[in-house]
């Protein structure tokens, strides 16, 4: 820790100008002074609420994924459900249970946290927490007037194969599954 702890003392932001201001970002530029005493300009893209996602795994084993266009990507993708949380003090575990049946239909009768993650460490703070969803029930799909999603099972392995072919590219989806193949599936072949 001793040496990090330097580190983090001799960069240091001197400024955080305020660039645009959107519904769930914003978007800044930092002054940032060098170790060697220069200085640098870096963007910086602060999330407002923080996000959840879910994996949610069928009686048979399969994961229920959703399917949407994505506007910064200019093509449709395929992703664990998941959204932004409604205020900065809901928890993500609420969240997740809330955009599982907003997106897909479906209720779970129990669910659990498996991972935290920071989407993009190098300009923005974006957090998502990743939960397993399980003894899933149908439940009522209320999509957003702007969401166009269709919902479709897969097999894991089959999942695996997308993430290795670059067909799912998204980082909170290759880590929930990776993370429920790897935790709850780990004797597959």
């Amino acid at each position: 820790m001793g040496q990090n702890h330097q580190e983090e003392k001799r960069i240091r932001r001197v400024n955080r100008e305020l660039k645009y201001q959107g519904a769930i970002v914003d978007v800044y530029s930092d002054t940032i002074e060098t170790p060697d005493g220069n200085i640098a300009y870096w963007d910086y893209v602060e999330h407002r609420k923080g996000a959840a996602a879910v994996v949610p795994v069928t009686p048979e084993g399969r994961i229920l994924m959703v399917r949407q266009y994505r506007n910064a990507l200019d093509r449709y993708t395929i992703e664990l459900p998941a959204g932004c949380r409604d205020s900065l003090t809901e928890d993500t575990k609420i969240s997740a249970m809330r955009e599982l049946e907003e997106e897909t239909g479906f209720q779970c009768g129990h669910i659990e946290k498996m991972l935290s993650l920071k989407t993009t460490v190098a300009f923005c703070n974006e957090f998502i927490d990743v939960y397993l969803a399980t003894n899933l029930k149908p439940g009522k799909q209320h999509l957003d007037p702007e969401e166009f999603i269709e919902v479709r099972a897969y097999d894991p392995e089959e999942l695996l194969e997308k993430i290795y072919a670059g067909v799912i590219q998204d980082s909170k989806t290759v880590a929930g599954i990776l993370a429920y193949c790897y935790r709850y599936r780990n004797n597959m072949k």
